[in-house]
């Protein structure tokens, strides 16, 4: 049976974003994937910029609400640089925090560079977590 996973952020445009691409690539077979955010946003141009040169598309992804999955029952929350309130379902919650990207500043160049940092701490977190929690290969 598959693992069901849901990333939240605030607004469902850069973190939740890439993460959900991320655990899609590590995952893949073993697990589904949803991401949302407190509030809907819009996906951030530069996560996709930064996703696709990794080889990971996220341009088709859209932005949704966590109100728009409250049906679905999941194993795993992951939650950055937001808190929600304790899940019903049981489902194991992990608080993972990062740079806001919001927050990001500079020229465009400057911009994507700090994207392209923020995707590969991603990575390594979701290359850690679904190792401990879907695959446990260590």
């Amino acid at each position: 049976m598959l693992k069901k996973i849901l990333v939240v952020c605030n607004n469902n445009s850069s973190l939740s974003q890439i993460t959900e691409g991320w655990l899609k690539y590590y995952g893949k077979g073993k697990c589904e994937v949803y991401s949302a955010g407190i509030q809907k946003g819009e996906l951030n141009l530069f996560a996709s910029k930064v996703m696709m040169e990794a080889v990971i598309d996220i341009t088709m992804h859209v932005t949704n609400s966590i109100d728009d999955y409250e049906n679905i029952s999941f194993d795993h929350i992951i939650t950055h640089n937001t808190d929600i309130e304790t899940d019903k379902s049981g489902a194991e919650i992990t608080r993972k925090d990062f740079d806001n990207p919001d927050t990001f500043a500079g020229t465009d160049d400057e911009k994507l560079k700090q994207f392209s940092t923020l995707r590969d701490e991603i990575e390594d977190f979701c290359f850690d977590f679904v190792n401990r929690h879907i695959k446990k290969l260590f």
